[in-house]
């Protein structure tokens, strides 16, 4: 496998195409964007230029895609399938028509395509897909990917809920516990599995390292806490002892208020990392606190800014 030196991001300006952007060139690799603005070096609506940027490059990495943190209303949901299914086949249709294609395509996915699980982990090998919009959003997303006219080495990169200063998943929680309301959500007993945005940008440079890992590969760190046990942590990182419970009932009027849905916090995901690990990749953050702890040196007083759906 040759040196990672030029790589093509889609989505570089969301919360982790940022992080991955600066990890890549802080190791001096050359970016290529592919987005919807000016800056961008190729729009999604030019197809020849979607071909002179992927040519030539050692990775393409593909993180585009509407947020599922909103209502699942039908126009919402329109768009969530069209921008991630429709951004991976002009991808594919790109790949397969350029003289020299990249050695590796990284295409986002997501670990919530697996079931609710509380009785065991769910790996690449024999876990098991669940059901749901987010789960047949994720298996379009794939089908999309392995489906595309090329022989490209694939990943499809099962990410858990992402954590990291500056945004992410993390702000709601913090923001809860600041108000007060920093206690279990439901019944708390539901797995949180999630994974710091530093070791997101990290596993994608060991892909590229390691040809022998393709298809589906999950991305979550080893330690996996309930809810409940998140939520306290969340708290004694931010110096606050106590915090309300959150009953299902009050969390789904919450979530309709800020127009996003309750099953984001409600599901129980479980999701270890199997092919990684195996293939002797090692976290930076191995634990909840050691992230947390990372996150609250970074993070400012009061309420943070959350993306409303």
């Amino acid at each position: 496998m040759g040196d990672l030196r030029t790589a093509v991001i889609a989505g570089a300006s969301g919360y982790v195409g940022t992080h991955v952007r600066e990890h890549l060139e802080a190791r001096g690799v050359a970016v290529r964007t592919i987005g919807r603005g000016e800056a961008s070096t190729a729009t999604w609506d030019d197809p020849d230029a979607l071909v002179r940027a992927v040519d030539g490059a050692d990775l393409v990495l593909n993180l585009a895609g509407r947020s599922v943190s909103c209502r699942y209303s039908r126009q919402n949901t329109d768009e969530i399938f069209r921008s991630r299914v429709g951004t991976t086949a002009a991808l594919g249709r790109a790949v397969a028509a350029a003289a020299s294609p990249p050695s590796l395509w990284v295409n986002a996915s997501t670990g919530t395509i697996y079931r609710d699980a509380r009785d065991r982990p769910m790996d690449e090998v024999d876990g098991e897909i669940g059901s749901g919009l987010s789960v047949e959003v994720a298996r379009a997303w794939e089908r999309e990917l392995f489906a595309a006219p090329t022989s490209v080495r694939r990943v499809a990169l099962r990410m858990t809920i992402v954590l990291g200063a500056g945004g992410g998943a993390i702000n709601p929680f913090i923001n809860l516990a600041r108000i007060g309301f920093g206690g279990r959500m439901g019944d708390g007993a539901q797995r949180f599995s999630w994974v710091h945005v530093e070791d997101v940008a990290r596993s994608i440079v060991h892909l590229h390292g390691h040809p022998e890992l393709s298809g589906p590969v999950n991305v979550a760190a080893p330690e996996v806490v309930m809810n409940a046990e998140l939520m306290r942590r969340v708290r004694t990182t931010l110096g606050r002892r106590r915090g309300l419970p959150e009953p299902q009932w009050l969390l789904e009027m919450g979530a309709r208020i800020i127009r996003t849905e309750a099953e984001l916090v409600l599901k129980s995901r479980w999701v270890a990392s199997r092919a990684l690990v195996d293939s002797g990749f090692v976290f930076e953050h191995e634990t909840l606190q050691s992230a947390l702890d990372e996150i609250a040196g970074r993070t400012p007083r009061g309420l943070l800014p959350v993306a409303l759906g």
